[in-house]
């Protein structure tokens, strides 16, 4: 494909790219007020293009059109309605999961120093990454992950964001129901005294995540938009709040151990991919900004840094206090660690009880993108069909709730997907994308901003091989933690 003609590459494809007539750097707000207010005067030059865009506009590229049509439902009719809050709320639940749950293992492998550094470059790379998406986004007019994608290297390029996005997603949403498969058993027994479990149903953890999936995922998971999901998403961020206030206190009567201030074991090889993981919310940021009000580049920008920030101050408070509470013997799963202190003890079961309805909730969010990324790789040019988008939902969490029953444990979920996907999403694609996009008009392939985004690119796939090299380093000598049961 070529990028010096992406307007008019737009016109010969409308199957797979956005209705966009101008293919230069407008405010996505402005393109989206002037073509609502003008669809006649910008469409009256070519008659059959409209109504094609209004009959075969796939629900893929529906997150930003230059055509408004009333009869027709879609997603730019509840365009720019989602607060600033809200959006805070959706992109932090988007960033904030079962990740947190792996930082205090990991700096207990890294040491507090290094951890502390590696989490701080994550979360600027992050951030500029979301620069990078963002201002891809504006010069073509687009949102949807997928379809910059298209836009830079065609198919091939949409059908890789797809499958990344696809595989990310799915072994996030795994991790969350895997805490629920082995927590909320647990919680139930203590709750109800159970000392010695007799095989009773409602103290299995296979039964319990497929009713919590069915119950609560599914129902939420079935909304047509991410904006109702903003008050989920802030209770959601709540419970970890309650979370990071309950376990600080218990530093004061556990902490007995020394400060292992930094460390390059072996096992430091899952500290880069937990953290990629830990950070990943590239996928939603698109869907987000679309349905944000009065939506501009920058006022995203801010909504992308404030809800890193929130992350990045919880992770870190939530990796110490584990750590500092546990030292060497805090496990993957941070909070079946902390069932070792009491497992009757009320504040631990509240905290756990916090902690499960914080990941369940998350993963409606995370399901969302999976779901776009299968609908533009396998129905591009369908529009909105309510049966498709209830049968792809109740798909995805089948096999979802199959791939927890037989996962091996958390870390490995944590390693592999971290050292693959993410930094595919995070560093990779937005920095190729932006590359292939920007006009060489606007900035020549040796300008310092290519530069530096091909730079980003190089160490997301330094990145990529090291964490995977370590990883496969580790399993083959028999000293993994990811098969030792924790």
């Amino acid at each position: 494909m070529s990028e010096d003609k992406p307007a008019e590459t737009a016109e010969n494809t409308p199957a797979e790219v956005s209705a966009i007539p101008n293919g230069k750097g407008h405010e996505p707000g402005e393109e989206i007020s002037e073509s609502a207010k003008t669809p006649l005067a910008e469409d009256g030059e070519n008659p059959h293009r409209t109504e094609n865009a209004d009959t075969n506009l796939p629900e893929s590229q529906e997150f930003l059109s230059a055509v408004e049509d009333k009869k027709t439902t879609r997603f730019t009719d509840f365009e720019g309605k989602t607060s600033f809050g809200m959006s805070v709320f959706n992109l932090g639940n988007a960033i904030m999961g079962s990740g947190i749950l792996g930082l205090a293992y990991a700096m207990a492998n890294a040491g507090v120093v290094l951890f502390l550094l590696l989490l701080t470059v994550v979360a600027v790379l992050s951030s500029y990454s979301i620069h990078l998406l963002l201002k891809s986004s504006g010069i073509v007019g687009i949102r949807a992950y997928e379809q910059l994608g298209y836009r830079a290297f065609g198919t091939p390029g949409k059908m890789a964001a797809g499958i990344a996005i696809t595989l990310q997603n799915i072994g996030a949403m795994s991790s969350y129901l895997y805490i629920v498969k082995y927590e909320l058993p647990l919680v139930i027994q203590a709750f109800l005294r159970v000392d010695k479990p007799a095989g009773e149903w409602y103290l299995n953890g296979n039964y319990l995540v497929i009713i919590v999936s069915i119950a609560i995922i599914l129902p939420l998971a079935l909304m047509k938009q991410l904006g109702y999901l903003g008050y989920t998403s802030g209770f959601s961020l709540s419970c970890m709040v309650f979370f990071l206030i309950a376990v600080s206190p218990l530093i004061l009567g556990i902490l007995t151990c020394k400060l292992k201030i930094t460390s390059l074991l072996l096992s430091t090889a899952y500290t880069i991919p937990i953290l990629a993981f830990a950070f990943v919310c590239h996928p939603e940021v698109l869907p987000i900004y679309t349905e944000l009000r009065n939506a501009t580049k920058k006022k995203m920008q801010h909504v992308a840094n404030i809800s890193i920030a929130i992350m990045y101050i919880m992770y870190f408070l939530a990796a110490l206090f584990g750590y500092l509470t546990f030292y060497g013997e805090v496990e993957a799963e941070l909070l079946h660690t902390y069932s070792r202190i009491d497992s009757y003890d009320t504040l631990i079961l509240c905290v756990r009880v916090a902690v499960l309805t914080a990941v369940t909730l998350t993963v409606p969010i995370v399901l969302f993108p999976v779901r776009r990324a299968i609908q533009q790789m396998a129905f591009p040019n369908k529009t909105f069909y309510w049966p498709r988008h209830i049968a792809i939902a109740f798909v995805l969490l089948l096999f979802i709730n199959l791939l927890v029953i037989f996962a091996p444990n958390i870390l490995g979920i944590f390693g592999v997907i971290g050292a693959t996907s993410a930094p595919c999403l995070i560093f990779i694609f937005p920095a190729v994308f932006y590359i292939r996009i920007v006009p060489k008009e606007e900035e020549p392939l040796r300008s310092v901003p290519k530069i530096l985004a091909a730079c980003f690119a190089g160490i997301g796939f330094l990145f990529m091989t090291m964490s995977l090299s370590f990883i496969i380093i580790d399993w083959t000598s028999g000293t993994s933690k990811a098969s030792s049961g924790h």
